[in-house]
């Protein structure tokens, strides 16, 4: 069975850092292109990043390139996303989700496993 865990959210202010982390215990994640979305209060999810099984090729929405990177490390079969410079905009549930292969597109229903989600709150 294909479980994954996201932890790591948490209250910061805007400017600071968290990292997010996706486990995902029974299951090698490493065949798996790894996706984070995010949905905020009243809004549909949003793709945030990628990272793709084999080369790892990352991807990223426009509004969170060069302040987010995404990560994997297989030895720890997770993966993580370090956020930094974080906007109250940031703020939302965060997901991570699978796909076999590689990072094709945001698209929801590209995505066969899915958390259960992580609350990420940007505020002063």
């Amino acid at each position: 069975q294909v479980q994954l865990v996201e932890s790591g959210g948490d209250l910061v202010q805007p400017g600071g850092s968290l990292t997010l982390s996706c486990a995902g215990p029974g299951f090698a994640l490493d065949y798996y292109a790894i996706a984070w979305f995010r949905q905020a209060p009243g809004r549909e999810h949003e793709g945030v990043s990628c990272i793709s099984s084999g080369d790892g090729t990352t991807y990223y929405t426009n509004s969170v390139q060069g302040r987010f990177t995404i990560s994997r490390d297989n030895a720890k079969n997770t993966v993580y996303l370090q956020m930094n410079s974080l906007k109250p905009e940031d703020t939302g549930v965060y997901y991570c989700a699978a796909r076999g292969g590689y990072c094709r597109s945001f698209r929801v229903s590209e995505y066969d496993y899915w958390g259960q989600g992580t609350q990420v709150s940007v505020s002063s």
